[in-house]
C-alpha cells in the first residue's frame, strides 16, 4: 500500500502542472505528516512528478509552435507577456509553480522555444522549492 501512496503523490503532482487541475500539495502534507517517508524521499517523488508535468506542458507549446509559429501577437497583452519571458528568459520558470500563471509559462517557454535542458532546470527548482516549503510546515 505504501507504493501506491508515493505513486499516488507523483501522479498528482504531474497532473497538477499540467492544464488540469490538481491538488498536489494536499497529498503531500497528508503523507508528510504521516511520518511514514522521509522528506527527501517525498520532496524527491513530489519535484520529479511536478517538473515532468510541466515539461509536457512546455512540450505542447513547442509542438503547437510548429503548426502556429509566433509572428506578431496581436494584443497588447500578448506582446507585453511575450517582451518579458524573451526579456528573463528561462530563469522566469522558476515562477511556474504559481498558480494560474505558471502553466501558461511553461507553455509559453516552449512556443518561444526557449532550451528545454534549462527550462527542465528552472521549472525543476521552483517547484522543489515551494514542496521544500510545504514539508518544512508539516
Amino acid at each position: 500500500m505504501d507504493d501506491l501512496s508515493l505513486w499516488g503523490l507523483f501522479v498528482s503532482a504531474f497532473v497538477s502542472a499540467t492544464l488540469f487541475p490538481g491538488g498536489s500539495e494536499v497529498v503531500l502534507a497528508a503523507l508528510g505528516h504521516g511520518h511514514h517517508y522521509s522528506p527527501g524521499t517525498l520532496l524527491g517523488v513530489a519535484t520529479l512528478g511536478n517538473t515532468l508535468g510541466g515539461m509536457s506542458t512546455w512540450l505542447l507549446g513547442w509542438l503547437l509552435a510548429k503548426r502556429y509559429p509566433l509572428d506578431q501577437p496581436r494584443q497588447a497583452s500578448q506582446q507585453r507577456a511575450i517582451a518579458q519571458l524573451k526579456k528573463w528568459g528561462s530563469p522566469l520558470l522558476l515562477l511556474s509553480w504559481l498558480p494560474i500563471v505558471g502553466d501558461p509559462l511553461c507553455f509559453a517557454a516552449g512556443w518561444l522555444r526557449m532550451n528545454g535542458w534549462l527550462a527542465t532546470l528552472f521549472i525543476g527548482a521552483g517547484k522543489a522549492a515551494r514542496y521544500a516549503v510545504i514539508l518544512f510546515v508539516v
